[in-house]
């Protein structure tokens, strides 16, 4: 494959953070190597000021009503595969900026190595300290966990991985028979488990590489909504293990978090009534 048709897209879901959009966008465009196109997926209507970012190479898709990290996601995925089911995607948060020539490395890296489908980039804090490595998920007892170490590579470019963050994810869709896609059932949190289990049970290669590097400032946005971020982590995580695991480790989980949530309630009420509406949302979808 020529690097010459190798064709890449950035996608951006953008909830009230127009001036962080914008400084990703400055990181992007400030080196020689850019994407075809930029798309904003704006889940905030009433954030109109990521208007003004709008351009020849960069495309707002508004949306009428919040609808998720996962469903935002693919209304910009499916912009670009019904565009180009050749292209390679990069999803990245707001709060996230590129270092230089992350594009180019990113597209060299998919010239050399066109067997992943699904490749997770390690992201660092502004003072280098890395915020995520890699990720694991056990079935037999639902547990998942973020790893925040870098993996030992040794010569290898890459290794394959469980799961990678939604927050510097990159797709190739040439790999995709159909367009590839985040389960609708989650709002926010764990969709990016969920997508790389899902088609990692399908053949897909997702893997991790620490060739292609973002910084990422985790408290930019997630620390304004920490009472429903509570809320929605517990919701997801019920999801997934629904999804993805058994009826025996959904239940057993489930009942552990309803009794130790009454129990730490006389202690730290506003932690324990956030896990209790995250439950009572998963028991209310049911």
């Amino acid at each position: 494959m020529n690097l010459e048709k190798l064709s890449f897209y950035i996608v951006i879901v953008n909830y009230n953070s127009s001036a962080l959009v914008s400084r990703l966008i400055a990181s992007i465009l400030m080196y020689e190597n850019q994407p075809q196109k930029i798309i904003i997926v704006n889940n905030s209507p009433e954030d109109q000021d990521i208007e003004k970012l709008v351009s020849e190479q960069i495309i707002v898709l508004q949306t009428k009503i919040n609808l998720g990290f996962g469903q935002a996601c693919n209304l910009g995925i499916n912009w670009i595969y019904q565009t180009d089911k050749n292209g390679i995607i990069w999803l990245l948060n707001p709060d996230t900026y590129l270092i230089e020539n992350s594009v180019k490395y990113a597209e060299h890296f998919f010239v050399q190595y066109p067997e992943i489908s699904i490749l997770g980039t390690e992201v660092y804090e502004p003072d280098k300290t890395l915020w995520f490595g890699w990720g694991r998920f056990t079935k037999n007892d639902g547990i998942i966990i973020a790893e925040k170490e870098s993996l030992d590579y040794g010569v290898q470019s890459y290794l394959k991985v469980a799961w990678v963050t939604g927050c510097s994810l990159l797709i190739n869709l040439k790999n995709f028979l159909e367009m590839p896609y985040f389960e609708p059932d989650y709002f926010l949190y764990y969709e990016d488990v969920d997508f790389c289990d899902r088609y990692a049970e399908q053949g897909h290669l997702v893997a991790m590489t620490n060739q292609i590097k973002v910084i990422h400032e985790p408290s930019s946005i997630t620390l304004k909504y920490g009472y429903l971020r509570l809320i929605h982590n517990i919701y997801s995580n019920l999801v997934i293990l629904e999804k993805r695991t058994n009826k025996l480790v959904l239940w057993r989980i489930l009942i552990k978090m309803i009794i130790t949530s009454f129990i730490v309630l006389p202690f730290n009420p506003k932690f324990s009534l956030s896990k209790l509406q995250g439950i009572w949302m998963y028991l209310s979808r049911k």
